[in-house]
């Protein structure tokens, strides 16, 4: 065919590449299912890498971990330092499931030592989905785009009726204060979202108001 550009070598190497990727995200896809299959009641918990182990806020997070898996919960987390660890820390000391999906960075992400069962991800897309498919709920810690990214993508997903309501719960309405303020005084003024979507989650402090207001959710009504 006139004009036609025919392939170069180059190109032929970007597609078998490109073709390789797809195979490499199936097999990340089935690797996933069938390790988290096997996890029945699950909570994912989320927050900052870069915090102390004395922060208040780890703290925080390994006394929910460690009152969800006396409720029986596993504990999924992303496996790194910080509240990460802190929450595995807890489902470990309270003798329950404590996993970690790790994913893989250019600065390497050390698993933390209280993980009992650890999935590695290529893929950022595909761990996310790991977190969402078999958490119960997602408790959001504080932290920082990572933390940002799962939280509004959950959001996203049950505002646009891709999966069923769960419980999203932020911890810490001292640091989520200026975001909740931004959220009602710009995004919700501007009706960017509706005042309804605002009730897709709620702010909790205290640990076992978090277990209680999870065991609540799915006791009343059908859930």
């Amino acid at each position: 065919m006139a004009g036609a550009r025919k392939l170069t070598v180059d190109d032929t190497s970007v597609q078998i590449e490109e073709t390789w990727r797809v195979f490499r995200i199936m097999a990340e896809f089935i690797d996933g299912f069938e390790f988290m299959s096997k996890i029945e009641r699950a909570v994912s918990i989320f927050g900052s890498s870069q915090l102390k182990s004395q922060d208040k806020y780890c703290k925080t997070a390994e006394k929910i971990a460690y009152l969800l898996a006396k409720e029986g919960y596993a504990i999924i987390t992303g496996a790194g330092p910080a509240i990460m660890e802190a929450a595995n820390k807890g489902a470990r000391k309270a003798k329950g499931k404590s996993v970690g999906l790790n994913i893989h960075l250019p600065l390497v992400q050390a698993p933390n030592k209280y993980i009992d069962t650890m999935l590695e991800f290529r893929y950022f897309f595909v761990r996310k989905v790991m977190f969402v498919k078999y958490a119960k709920a997602f408790v959001i810690m504080p932290g920082g785009f990572g933390t940002f990214d799962e939280f509004f993508e959950s959001l996203t997903l049950i505002q646009t009726r891709r999966i069923d309501k769960f419980p999203v719960i932020l911890v810490g309405s001292d640091y989520w204060r200026g975001l909740l303020e931004w959220l009602h005084a710009t995004v919700l003024k501007r009706k960017c979202i509706k005042a309804s979507d605002l009730s897709l989650f709620s702010v909790i402090d205290e640990p076992q108001e978090v277990v209680a207001a999870i065991k609540k959710f799915y006791t009343v009504g059908k859930h």
